[in-house]
């Protein structure tokens, strides 16, 4: 059925939003793919035209959560749904219940693991009968990690005829700064935790994403304390996405029939250097953490923090967005003969939580409307829907590269 909007953008008008509707801008208005904005202030949606200077047959459609007859109106209009709007378990549950039951695909940049697995766990038959391919963590968290675990099991298929055993993922350089969307998450989340047990125990689940009645692996917790990983020959410190980041990729392998094998194991940290100053930058790293994790339990200290840290709708400035970049290297174990082991790495050329980001997203969603992907309704991950989609998309338009080292 022909669509108004083959994208509709929800959240335009937000800081992550309106970088979105920049790179659609930039690549995206040859008339080959249409795309509109969404929201219930429309004075403020055109404005955003007027400032952005967008094109004259991008479309404004009111949507407004508290309407729900405004909102499915809007839906219905797509073929994809993609939004900003966060947190998502205080926004996003209505948009991806409608996206399952129109059949309109769906793509976010949640990192809420508990709204997640409540997301699939009600509308996984719906979008299967509607043929609603329902994507969630299409930004920093969690394309670098789902994607670059994607490519180093294809790299070691194609070299040695099987899937690597244990694939690390080590953040070794990044610029760029914390999204007040992202920390509004964080805030929600730690509140409903601090609430609910099963919640606390849920997050805490290095297989928490996981289809219902999957075989668990060998893995157990993230990175919480410095450790030496002698085959980066450097000290490792907790990596801040960790907890979303294994989650996902785990589901990857999942949905995937255990292609990646039912002992696969995956982790995630921060590269410092070898030596007693990589040691003690890794353990206050890992301090500060822990600290941080704490701090969010206590509902003054939250406060304090949320006073203090970077507000939704807040960011950085375009030149800090520009340039900021990240990097990291990948190693894949061969499953017998360490000689056959491969080093990948992964870099990005912009600011990982906004400029990366938004172009990561942007991608997916042009991919969905593209019909790019080769499995039917559901929810996916970015690299069970389309992680060969992605491995051509991200390099030539978001500035995402994956290669192969050694």
């Amino acid at each position: 059925m022909q669509k108004e909007f083959d994208i509709l953008v929800f959240g335009a008008s937000g800081f992550t939003g309106r970088l979105v509707t920049r790179q659609l801008k930039k690549l995206y208005t040859d008339g080959n793919t249409t795309w509109g904005i969404a929201g219930r202030n429309l004075d403020k949606l055109q404005e955003l035209i007027r400032t952005e200077q967008l094109p004259a047959n991008v479309g404004i459609t009111f949507a407004d959560s508290n309407q729900p007859e405004s909102l499915a109106e809007a839906i219905g209009k797509a073929r994809v749904v993609l939004t900003t709007v966060g947190p998502y378990a205080k926004y996003g549950s209505d948009v991806v219940r409608l996206c399952a039951e129109l059949g309109v695909h769906y793509c976010d940049l949640t990192g809420e693991v508990h709204w997640m697995r409540r997301m699939i766990d009600q509308y996984q038959a719906t979008a299967e009968r509607t043929g609603a391919r329902i994507m969630h963590t299409c930004g920093f968290d969690s394309i670098p990690s789902d994607i670059g675990v994607y490519f180093m099991q294809k790299q070691m298929q194609e070299r040695h005829g099987v899937p690597a055993r244990h694939v690390k993922y080590r953040a070794s350089d990044f610029k760029g700064g914390f999204s007040g969307g992202t920390l509004d998450s964080m805030w929600s989340m730690a509140e409903l935790a601090e609430r609910d047990a099963s919640v606390r125990t849920l997050i805490a689940d290095p297989y928490a994403l996981d289809p219902a009645g999957g075989q668990r692996g060998q893995d157990g917790p993230d990175h919480g304390t410095p450790e030496f990983d002698a085959d980066f020959n450097a000290w490792v410190a907790p990596f801040v996405m960790a907890q979303i980041n294994t989650r996902v990729v785990r589901r990857s392998n999942a949905l995937m029939n255990y292609a990646w094998g039912r002992d696969f194991r995956y982790d995630e940290g921060t590269l410092m250097p070898a030596g007693p100053f990589g040691f003690f930058g890794a353990a206050a790293m890992a301090m500060g953490f822990g600290t941080l994790n704490a701090m969010t339990r206590v509902p003054t200290l939250r406060e304090l923090l949320q006073r203090m840290l970077p507000k939704p709708g807040e960011g950085p400035s375009a030149a800090q967005i520009e340039n900021g970049f990240f990097r990291i290297e990948l190693l894949a174990k061969h499953p017998t003969d360490s000689a056959r082991n491969l080093k990948g790495r992964i870099t990005g050329d912009k600011d990982p939580g906004y400029g990366s980001t938004s172009k990561m997203l942007t991608e997916c969603a042009v991919a969905l409307a593209r019909d790019e992907s080769p499995v039917g309704g559901g929810f996916w991950t970015p690299a069970t829907a389309l992680g060969d989609a992605l491995l051509e998309r991200l390099p030539a338009n978001a500035g995402v590269r994956f290669e192969l080292v050694s």
